[in-house]
């Protein structure tokens, strides 16, 4: 894996099919190999900090998540936005893909940001949640989905990986839709550490499944609590996770411990 590695710059965890680094994500981003990855998921911010309120476990708390989820403009939120999304792209492989989850706060810009900076959208995912947090305010409807959305470089020549006959299999033997229904990610999930956007692992599975084959290279630039981490682990495939928070990188660190420790037996 460190052959993936061109600039000075040492990955806080390693071995032969994960890398972890504890740093600003444009920092690792620059130093990677260019055209060496087969797909990246990102969760970047959604900039919902806003000391709004929300609720939790019946409790309400703020929605409040840390300095790394505020923005003070439309246009630094955007900036932001293309500027990792532009890096990344000298990443992707010519036939690789992206994912980018987001909500109503950041989706918007993320999706122009993909076209501006040379994306093609394959596909809109609408991930709806069966046990969404309730609306306290009560005035407007429940905010109960999430969007993915998946694209790939807009060239002619690029023929993107989509394991269409699997995700059929999984459906049942229909095609699969592009609305995805499933609960919020379950406290079992948290249990070497809580993140508080944390995706839950069944998403990060059907992307990885449906986009990759085993042995691909995926990048998480965001990776919080690396649930792309572990689910890329358990389906074979390579892992490198970027996020400038230590508190989250150990909890990524021993999340991936755990999933060797249950591949010995």
């Amino acid at each position: 894996m460190r052959e993936l590695i061109k600039g000075r710059i040492s990955p806080y965890y390693c071995t032969e099919t994960e890398m972890l680094f504890l740093d600003n994500t444009f920092s690792v981003l620059k130093k990677l190999q260019p055209s060496s990855i087969d797909m990246i998921f990102a969760d970047p911010p959604y900039f919902l900090s806003n000391d709004g309120i929300t609720c939790h476990a019946g409790k309400t708390v703020s929605v409040n998540k840390g300095e790394w989820d505020k923005a003070s403009s439309l246009s630094e939120k955007h900036n932001f936005n293309r500027r990792w999304i532009r890096l990344c792209k000298e990443l992707i492989s010519p036939n690789g893909t992206i994912w980018i989850s987001g909500t109503l706060h950041n989706i918007y810009s993320i999706g122009m940001a993909l076209e501006q900076e040379g994306f093609k959208i394959i596909n809109n995912i609408t991930w709806q949640k069966t046990n969404p947090p309730p609306n306290l305010a009560c005035r407007c409807f429940t905010h109960s989905t999430e969007t993915i959305l998946w694209a790939q470089k807009n060239d002619k020549k690029a023929k993107h990986t989509f394991n269409y006959q699997l995700m059929k299999q999984q459906n049942g033997g229909k095609q699969m839709k592009d609305v995805w229904t499933g609960s919020i990610t379950s406290q079992k999930e948290k249990a070497q550490g809580k993140h508080p956007t944390q995706k839950p692992l069944y998403i990060l599975e059907r992307i990885i499944e449906s986009s990759t084959n085993p042995g691909d290279i995926i990048l998480d630039p965001f990776c919080g609590s690396s649930t792309t981490g572990v689910a890329a682990k358990r389906l074979g495939r390579k892992y490198i996770g970027i996020d400038n928070a230590e508190e989250y990188i150990n909890i990524s660190v021993k999340r991936l411990q755990k999933e060797t420790e249950y591949e010995k037996f």
